[in-house]
């Protein structure tokens, strides 16, 4: 019974911390309300700890749920994590608990309210990463825009409702466009024409395993039964890799990469970024830094890619200039302008820290972006990988922030330097992260950007060429940063009597350290996570393209799965 429904205890076990606390609970037992969300938030993190149990031999999408839900639409409760998925939603477990721990203080007004809406964003973002249902993916994926935008309203900064609406309406307005798409793809599930060029082949390829498969096959013969579509996001998968090139893929292909890019934040989407983290509290912008951006990225790669595969693919669609161009496109200007305009903050006389690690996440995401439309299997495992390290370090700076802000309530560079001469323990840690994030080796940054610029330099060395150049500035404004908050004397007669990092803030911040140090010296055992799911979906986009260690590609059956089923069809009842 815990095997067999271990994704929806993860996802819905915060949920009931949440009602446990708003009937529990009175408002002025606030000490007690911190340590019992952070408990709770810890033994969510503590089972998410048996999806490492994923079976890394086999791949595909496991640890499946299938649950009757909507009948009248098709859309079922299905529940399922391929290996990219397993290591996010364990990244999610792991934030969630550190950034309670780091409210403890920074939070001093309505503590009930907080607690409870971190609890409910933690398991709209863990629904996301677990839902094999397009329709139930859509609902988390909305719904986690509601406790961010509170969480910012009501303990942000001053000018806190403005970056709230900012935000909210940014992202809205992409997931209302997804929303045409995803209802088109519905649609499509019922068009004859298009459901009877899907071969079981290309069903098992994208499920990954016989499980997986026979559930998919399952859900369709469901649908057809009852004259409904089907949401099952394997099998639009597969009807997406039948839709031919030409103006219907293209569209749907942008209706849900609007979505996305906003989320990621792709330049020019990426305006409500350093406004929401401003003003956002110290773990709002952990959250948000370390999990909400990567479901945009994480949507690219379970959607845009193996969904619509042709324009993934197409350079010349406009011309010259096709699908993936722009995409890669705009993934170079993300990396260097959000380095740019990182180092203006350096630069500025009273340049806002925080403001500083925003745009630096404009720029590692679009290294992101840049490895998931290498389309090959070195540019992929570096996009996954980043959005793990991206997780890890913009967290760990988020909360390095946080705690300056906490002893000073200022993020002014202006206002710092020398400061490892009275919190040694905090240069110390900042350093580690800081290095992290530049892509030192023997760090975790390193792989990755090392794996997606290896696919980009594979696919077009003028692409890596120019997210190099990104790279370096990352490294420059990094460094300057550093020199100028730790390196010199003393100037300011407040940081004189500055606090080195508390026992309660080691606790939070040595296990990012740890996490940094152990995939940048062995990645190896998270790497093998996502072999499988990431050359899969190469296969899925680029069927003949040679995968080390794979045999070519069969054009009749997909390389681990054997049926002798008939193809799938869907009929529209009359």
């Amino acid at each position: 019974m815990f095997t067999n429904n271990i994704l929806s205890i993860i996802t819905w076990l915060p949920v009931v911390g949440a009602i446990l606390i708003l009937g529990a609970f009175k408002k002025d037992q606030n000490a007690l309300i911190k340590k019992f969300a952070t408990a709770w938030l810890a033994l969510d993190f503590v089972i998410s700890l048996w999806l490492f149990g994923y079976d890394r031999r086999t791949g595909g999408m496991q640890f499946l749920e299938d649950h009757q839900w909507i009948s009248a639409i098709g859309a079922r409760y299905q529940m399922g994590a391929d290996g990219v998925s397993v290591l996010l939603i364990i990244l999610t477990t792991f934030l969630g608990v550190l950034a309670a721990l780091s409210s403890w203080k920074y939070i001093q007004k309505r503590e009930k309210e907080d607690y409870v809406l971190l609890l409910l964003l933690q398991t709209m973002v863990l629904g996301v990463f677990s839902s094999m249902d397009l329709f139930l993916f859509y609902l988390f994926f909305e719904v986690s825009l509601v406790p961010m935008y509170f969480l910012i309203v009501i303990w942000g900064g001053e000018n806190r409702l403005y970056a709230a609406i900012k935000f909210f309406l940014y992202t809205l307005v992409g997931s209302v466009v997804m929303l045409l798409g995803v209802l088109k793809m519905y649609f499509l599930t019922q068009d004859l024409a298009i459901t009877t060029k899907v071969s079981q082949a290309t069903i098992g390829l994208l499920a990954g395993n016989d499980n997986a498969l026979r559930m998919v096959n399952s859900t369709v013969q469901a649908a057809t039964q009852s004259g409904t579509g089907s949401f099952n996001i394997v099998y639009m998968q597969a009807i997406g890799s039948v839709i031919p090139m030409g103006t219907l893929q293209v569209l749907l292909f942008f209706a849900f990469a609007l979505g996305f890019a906003i989320k990621v934040p792709m330049w020019p989407f990426h305006t409500w970024l350093p406004d929401a983290h401003v003003e956002a509290p110290t773990a709002g912008s952990v959250i948000l830094a370390g999990i909400l951006l990567k479901l945009g990225t994480y949507g690219f790669y379970r959607f845009n890619l193996p969904m619509f595969p042709k324009a993934s693919m197409d350079e010349v669609f406009f011309g010259k200039f096709g699908v993936r161009s722009i995409m890669i496109f705009l993934a170079i200007i993300s990396i260097i302008y959000g380095a740019l305009a990182a180092m203006y903050f350096v630069v500025k006389k009273d340049g806002d820290v925080k403001k500083l690690v925003a745009y630096s996440s404009v720029s590692s995401m679009g290294i992101v972006m840049l490895g998931l439309f290498a389309l090959n299997p070195n540019g992929l495992n570096g996009a996954v990988m980043q959005m793990i390290n991206h997780g890890i370090y913009s967290g760990a700076l988020f909360l390095l922030v946080g705690i300056i802000y906490e002893r000073r309530h200022t993020r002014k560079v202006s206002e710092f330097g020398g400061l490892s001469h009275v919190m040694p323990g905090y240069a110390a840690v900042f350093l580690a992260m800081a290095m992290t994030a530049i892509g030192l080796p023997l760090l975790a940054v390193f792989i990755s950007e090392f794996l997606a610029m290896r696919g980009a330099f594979e696919a077009n060395p003028v692409w890596a060429g120019w997210a190099g150049l990104g790279i370096i500035l990352n490294a420059g404004y990094m460094l300057w940063l550093y020199q100028r908050m730790f390196f010199g004397e003393i100037e300011n007669e407040k940081n004189k009597s500055l606090l080195d990092l508390s026992g309660r803030e080691w606790v939070y911040m040595m296990p990012l350290v740890i996490m940094s140090l152990w995939i940048g010296i062995y990645p190896g055992p998270f790497l093998r996570y996502i072999e499988k799911p990431v050359n899969a979906a190469v296969r899925a986009i680029r069927p003949n393209y040679p995968i080390p260690g794979q045999p070519p590609p069969a054009t009749t059956s997909a390389p681990t799965i054997t049926t002798t089923s008939a193809p799938v069809q869907i009929k529209t009842q009359p």
